[in-house]
């Protein structure tokens, strides 16, 4: 293999031993920059601690980039991983150190510092490489249309409850207007009730019954659709990110990328 292929199987194949620890110390290097964050967040502990914290920022810092540039050149159309999320989000969460380097003022660092919080999303892009992750993001993807009528269905039930509520209830039990009632629908149907509004009335009350017995269908009906999508993956999809394109997704069994046609396999070629 050439260097650029060692470097990319060391950074997109989480399937390899080296793809392995090199995760492993990353996620530990996204938590460690996380908590640095969340540290110079509290005033006393930013005053005692100023000049370390700065100094573990430029370490990560300069870890991340690295990293970053060597995503961009282990990969052929290295703009397919630039002007992806997750490489806009490695992107905008490295340069607030450097850019404070320019601007100074303290109003503009601390907004800066806030997209550092962005490389939690780079834990989420691990997962998303490990091969249960990858099997949980399909079947999340493949629920997304069953979801969204189920969620149409539950707005269409809290206009209906909130309008009958609003009806039945009346200004003097707190039910003001029909938007009001829907928000108690909601609040209702979702089973978190705040209580800041309650039907008095007898028939008020037993409409109430029945939506707090549709709010436990509301819980289930999601989890149920995720869980049929997930019986439904009855094949195993590996964490091979193509060298040439970049996309992932593939099955295990896969030896060329279904989007590109690139050989996922080279090291085996040479």
């Amino acid at each position: 293999m050439t260097w650029k292929e060692k470097v990319h199987e060391v950074i997109y194949e989480a399937d390899t031993k080296a793809g392995k620890i090199f995760d492993v110390a990353l996620l530990i290097v996204i938590l460690a920059s996380l908590v640095l964050v969340i540290l110079d967040s509290v005033e006393q502990i930013s005053l005692q601690y100023h000049s370390l914290f700065v100094t573990l920022e430029w370490i990560i810092t300069v870890f991340f980039t690295i990293e970053y540039i060597l995503r961009v050149i282990s990969i052929k159309k290295a703009k397919n991983y630039i002007f992806s999320f997750y490489g806009i989000v490695d992107f905008l969460s490295t340069i607030p150190l450097y850019i404070s380097l320019i601007f100074a003022g303290s109003g503009a660092l601390l907004s800066l510092r806030a997209l550092r919080l962005l490389r939690v999303f780079r834990i989420f892009k691990l997962v998303r490489y490990s091969g249960a992750g990858s099997s949980v993001a399909v079947a999340l993807r493949n629920s997304v249309p069953k979801i969204l009528i189920f969620l149409y269905s539950v707005v269409i039930i809290s206009f209906i409850a909130g309008t009958i509520m609003y009806i039945v209830e009346g200004p003097e039990h707190g039910y003001t207007s029909i938007p009001r009632g829907i928000y108690w629908a909601i609040v209702t149907l979702t089973t978190v009730g705040f209580g800041d509004i309650h039907p008095i009335t007898p028939l008020g009350q037993f409409i109430a019954t029945i939506i707090m017995l549709l709010g436990y269908g509301v819980i289930a009906v999601p989890t149920g659709i995720v869980s049929a999508e997930m019986a439904k993956e009855n094949f195993r999809k590996n964490t091979q990110v193509c060298s040439n394109c970049g996309e992932d997704d593939h099955r295990d069994s896969a030896e060329f990328c279904h989007k590109c046609g690139n050989s996922l396999h080279k090291k085996q070629e040479k």
